[in-house]
């Protein structure tokens, strides 16, 4: 992993607030989208601060693909044309947050319940560009609660499952009920895991009869970090 950090940002008194950090990685991602051609945008309240800065330069790209019905909505709103993922055969970047991003660009994501559709635009993609604040990142995944999506009839089952590893899961709900996610299906959330090998983890859990997708990226991982920091925007590279 290498690192830089743009001279551009002046050093704040007092310390910028996470809203103003996200704000500024969100800028900062500009400079990865590619005149002329779609890019892929994730989804989350720092990707929304992305999709805000992607409307200034709309009329310089030919649309999105969005990795959730909140983005979609977003980016229409702004004005910007959102394609179907099946419209495209690549992708040149796609942008998007993290929950938790590691030293090697592996990361734990699905906080904003979207990581299934989250993973296909990264599969498209050719470039992962995620944009964070410092505190998502760590020296190994599993603090964050582990996002996986799964078939309801499987819930219990999975949970049992994680259980055998050392964790503990639990269905998440909204309003009392199973969260729904935009493809139908549920999350469980699971705590207690200490993720040392994710490409190993992601390859096991992906395999279990009744998950759809497991919130942990290895696969499709970030090949840049832009971090949000007190002295301005971080660049990672991996």
């Amino acid at each position: 992993m290498t690192h830089s950090t743009s001279p551009a940002v002046t050093n704040p008194a007092p310390a910028l607030s996470q809203d103003a950090l996200k704000t500024l990685v969100g800028q900062a991602a500009l400079k990865y989208v590619v005149p002329g051609e779609l890019v892929g945008v994730g989804t989350g309240s720092t990707v929304n601060k992305f999709i805000d800065a992607l409307a200034t330069i709309k009329d310089q790209i030919k649309g999105a693909v969005s990795s959730s019905v909140a983005s979609t909505e977003r980016l229409k709103a702004l004005g910007i044309a959102v394609f179907d993922a099946n419209e495209v055969s690549s992708l040149s970047v796609y942008i998007d947050g993290a929950d938790e991003i590691d030293g090697n660009g592996y990361m734990v994501k699905g906080g904003g319940a979207a990581l299934t559709r989250e993973k296909i635009v990264a599969a498209l993609s050719k470039q992962f560009v995620c944009i964070a604040d410092e505190s998502k990142l760590v020296p190994h995944l599993g603090t964050f609660p582990l996002p996986v999506e799964v078939i309801p009839m499987a819930a219990k089952r999975v949970i049992a499952q994680f259980v055998a590893m050392g964790g503990t899961g639990t269905v998440r709900l909204k309003d009392g009920q199973p969260l729904v996610t935009d493809n139908g299906q549920w999350i469980v959330d699971v705590s207690g895991l200490t993720i040392s090998e994710p490409l190993a983890f992601e390859a096991e859990v992906s395999q279990w009869p009744g998950v759809v997708t497991v919130g942990v990226f290895a696969y499709q991982r970030a090949q840049v970090c832009l971090l949000g920091t007190a002295t301005g925007v971080k660049t990672l590279t991996f």
